[in-house]
Parts: structure tokens; sequence; C-alpha cells
């Protein structure tokens, strides 16, 4: 099927959003997709504070970007907007890194009052960097992601299937995907 880069833009080591992003890689590798974890705060600090375009992690990362034919774009939200961390990414990859890609942008966050960080912080980005196809994206409270002792996470229910309808519905354009680029042209 695809390759799809499954990026999580948490600053922190116990990140829900992480966590919470490597639950979903699952769902679309038993629907057959190869996903590649990455996680922003593994990139040294001195190529994205840098703005070293030319740093080996930071080529590297771009060359997965180039692979991958679908995205996944995970975020906690701070101030209303996405994390600090992955903007110092989005700003080092080309301009039209995205594009061709379908994308599926997912936000957590500690209150509702966030809720549309996706669409008028996050989207505008990914749209600016090319992407094909940005998908519904999610927006999931902080409060849904349970992290257990032993460090399994669940899922409310309620949240759960709403992820797995958004995840459910980024795969099947995934699929769709060499046709929506024959028709491109």
């Amino acid at each position: 099927m695809a390759t799809v880069l499954s990026v999580s833009g948490s600053p922190s080591v116990t990140s829900r959003t992480a966590r919470l992003l490597r639950h979903l890689d699952r769902r679309l590798m038993a629907q057959g997709h190869e996903v590649i974890p990455l996680d922003v705060r593994t990139i040294p600090a001195e190529a994205l504070l840098g703005a070293d375009f030319r740093h080996p992690a930071i080529l590297e990362t771009t060359a997965l970007f180039d692979r991958a034919d679908g995205v996944v774009i995970g975020t906690p939200v701070y101030k209303a907007a996405y994390s600090g961390l992955l903007k110092s990414l989005l700003d080092l990859l080309p301009q039209h890194a995205l594009a061709g890609k379908t994308v599926l942008p997912l936000a957590t966050g500690g209150t509702t009052a966030h809720v549309l960080a996706i669409d008028y912080a996050l989207r505008p980005v990914l749209s600016s960097m090319g992407a094909a196809h940005i998908v519904q994206g999610r927006f999931t409270l902080d409060k849904d992601i349970v992290v257990g002792d032993d460090g399994s996470l669940t899922v409310t229910q309620g949240a759960a299937e709403a992820l797995a309808q958004v995840v459910d519905q980024f795969s099947d354009a995934l699929g769709s995907r060499p046709a929506l680029l024959a028709a491109a042209g």
C-alpha cells in the first residue's frame, strides 16, 4: 500500500501526542501501510534552532518526507497553535515538501478552546507546503488519552471512535492516491 510518515511535534519524552500517534500507526499498519515514525524532539536542537538546512539530520528528515506517500502530523496545542518544535522543523523543509502528499493533521490539548487550532494554525501551513489532499483532522482532549503506569495507552471510547474514523478516511485517501496523481497529470 502506501508509505506513511507519522510525525510527532511534541517536545515531551512522555508525550500523550506521540503515544497517540504510535497507537494510530498500528491501525495504519494493520491496513497494510508502511509507517515510519518520526519524533521531532529526536532531531538535534542545534540543527533545528540554528536553521541548519545542511545538517545530516535535516537532510535525512527531508528524505523521509520525500519518500512518504502520506504524512500524519500530530502536535500538542500550545497558545492556540501547533508546537514551536514542529514549526522549527516545517520551516527547514523545502517549500513544497508536501507536494503530492495526503496529510492527516491531529492535535491534542487540555481544553476545547483549542479545537480550531488545526484549521486556523496548522492547515494553512500544510496547504502552503503543497499538500495534495489534507483530510479532515481531529483534535483530542488530553483527558481522553490515558497513559497507564506501565506505559500502555487507553483512549476513551468516543475519542477512539472519532480517531478511527479520521484514520480510516486518511487510509482510504491514500488508496485513491494513484488515481488523484493520474488525474493531476
